[in-house]
């Protein structure tokens, strides 16, 4: 959240890093003047040129509060003057600012992967991020197609990124909005589109059908598709809104409690509670004393699959691509693999 005080040396250097995102520091003494920290630690002096749009001017402490504050005064007269367009951070040096803060939240494994991937194909240097256009990028992805896989990785580090600036303020839109990619062949490497998830939710939020609220809750919550098909009426708290799935069921044998939302909720209280059933998707037939619970995926699928027109997807790509989504708006990765309940080297207890 933007802040507003007299810029000092002291109050520089002292300034703390933000938990997430950034934190903006305006200058009393001259308007437009400030100073941007990132949650990596990254401090950048800034000018406001036009509303919404900043000009770097250079990062502390290689550039002095009294020579930055030198410098806005310059760049803010020459503004009034009209000698002046708004300028923009160089691509190189977002990229840098947006991989410090990838450093805080992300595992070292992912942040090398997007070291590599924007270092490799998406080579702008001191271009301004805000004059890189779709059919910049829609031009560098096409050079890899025959590399379906790295196309996609590459097409999802760069929508990352600019994702960043868009929050930043480096940039308003996100130019790799415009751009779809077609996933991979490899359908353990399929990552939905955003239009594509959408389409998903909402053909299954207007279904009527045991598998339309499944995957209604698999999209909701993240969870694996198992645990979903077992769910039971005991283990929902609608008071507390919350879902506990005991150790039996889950893939670590961990008990996991998560919170749901409202649609969630609307989602559950759609299902009907069959008699002397104590599962929300009992199976249709008995197969032994006890009522299994649901198991045929494959023709409710392909019914499924037949209006919605989108590329071949599995079930558990939901899975994938809701944990993926929250990487690129910042998620904490230790809150998302706790909600998701994901065995890995970032949860812990």
């Amino acid at each position: 959240m933007p802040k507003k005080q007299t810029l000092t040396d002291q109050s520089v250097r002292n300034f703390p890093a933000p938990a997430s995102g950034t934190t903006m520091y305006w200058d009393d003494a001259i308007r437009g003047f400030g100073l941007r920290i990132s949650a990596g630690g990254t401090k950048t002096f800034m000018v406001l040129i036009e509303s919404g749009r900043r000009q770097s001017l250079g990062h502390y402490p290689h550039l002095s509060l009294a020579v930055a504050r030198a410098e806005a005064k310059r760049v803010l007269a020459e503004k009034t003057l009209g000698k002046i367009r708004p300028a923009h951070m160089a691509f190189d040096d977002a990229k840098a600012e947006y991989l410090k803060e990838c450093k805080t939240r992300v595992k070292p494994r992912t942040l090398g992967d997007y070291t590599r991937l924007l270092n490799r194909h998406y080579r702008f240097g001191r271009k301004s991020v805000a004059a890189i256009n779709p059919h910049d990028l829609a031009a560098l992805l096409k050079k890899l197609n025959h590399a379906p896989a790295e196309r996609h990785h590459a097409y999802t580090a760069g929508r990352a990124f600019f994702r960043y600036c868009v929050r930043s303020h480096i940039i308003e839109q996100n130019p790799m909005e415009r751009i779809a990619v077609l996933p991979p062949n490899n359908s353990r490497e399929r990552v939905l589109t955003e239009p594509e998830l959408a389409k998903v939710l909402k053909q299954a939020l207007a279904g009527r059908s045991t598998f339309d609220a499944i995957v209604s809750l698999l999209l909701l919550t993240g969870q694996r598709r198992s645990e979903i098909a077992a769910l039971e009426w005991a283990w929902i708290d609608r008071s507390e809104a919350t879902i506990t799935l005991p150790p039996q069921i889950t893939k670590n044998s961990r008990e996991h409690t998560f919170p749901i939302g409202q649609l969630t909720l609307d989602v559950l209280e759609r299902i009907p509670i069959q008699s002397q059933s104590q599962y929300l998707f009992p199976a249709q037939s008995i197969r032994s004393n006890t009522t299994t619970v649901f198991n045929g995926w494959g023709k409710p699928k392909e019914r499924f699959d037949r209006t919605l027109a989108i590329a071949p997807w599995r079930l558990h790509d939901l899975r994938r691509t809701l944990r993926t989504l929250w990487a690129e708006h910042g998620i904490n990765d230790s809150v998302a693999e706790r909600y998701i309940n994901h065995i890995s080297g970032v949860q812990k207890g």
